[in-house]
């Protein structure tokens, strides 16, 4: 198992799980980043089955401020990954996608739909190689790294919650079943198919809600780039 990755802390955090420390000698940790093309080819060998692509800039604030950042990881991080697992072969490549992607209205999602539309066309112009690529298209993750679920488990404390836009809805999953979606994409998966899971959609008024019975809630207007609704 190959860890690739820019973030040294997490790979740390990684080699702590008891898991991990048992088995250390099955897995292989490369700091490294998707814009760098001859670490990806170094770390990237003919000896992988399949590869799970999950690197990102996956803000929308952030993206928008940053155009030239979020072309070089999300496009140009595509391209390079891609390139990588043709040369190397790859059985079966699956690129994680986002919500977003779907009609995208900012950056971010206009640079991931590029990244699926690299994916699923290397399945075109791989040529005689015998790799198969394939996205997972799913929305916010639950209580992840920039998700709201955190934001509002904090605003808590004082009992005040700070909303975009009321009418706001949101397609969640949680961190299990997105991890059990790839795993069962990996094993039906042809080439060429964007996946995409039925999961529930919901306001996040409601979501305020759930975690405070009368909450005090500022609305603090749409940010750049957000959408009411997303679609899948």
């Amino acid at each position: 198992i190959i860890i690739f990755s820019r973030d040294e802390y997490k790979q740390e955090m990684i080699k702590s799980l008891d898991y991990v420390k048992k088995n250390i000698n099955l897995f292989r940790f490369f700091i490294g980043d998707v814009r760098d093309k001859d670490r990806l080819d170094f770390a990237i060998n003919d000896e992988i089955d399949v590869l799970v692509h999950a690197a990102a800039m996956k803000q929308v604030p952030t993206s928008e401020y940053n155009p030239f950042e979020v072309i070089k990881t999300n496009i140009i991080g595509a391209q390079n990954v891609v390139l990588a697992c043709i040369k190397s072969n790859i059985k079966k490549v699956i690129a994680l996608s986002t919500d977003k992607a779907a009609g995208p209205i900012n950056l971010y999602g206009a640079t991931k739909l590029t990244s699926d539309k690299i994916f699923t066309s290397a399945n075109l112009f791989k040529g005689k190689k015998n790799s198969k690529f394939s996205v997972v298209r799913y929305g916010n993750v639950m209580g992840s790294r920039g998700s709201v679920l955190p934001i509002f488990l904090e605003q808590k404390k004082n009992n005040t919650f700070t909303l975009t836009d009321k009418r706001m809805t949101r397609f969640n999953i949680s961190l299990s079943d997105a991890i059990k979606f790839v795993f069962k994409v990996e094993k039906i998966m042809n080439g060429g198919e964007i996946f995409v899971p039925k999961i529930p959609s919901f306001r996040v008024v409601d979501l305020i809600k759930a975690i405070s019975n009368k909450p005090k809630i500022k609305i603090i207007g749409i940010r750049p780039g957000e959408k009411i609704h997303e679609e899948m």
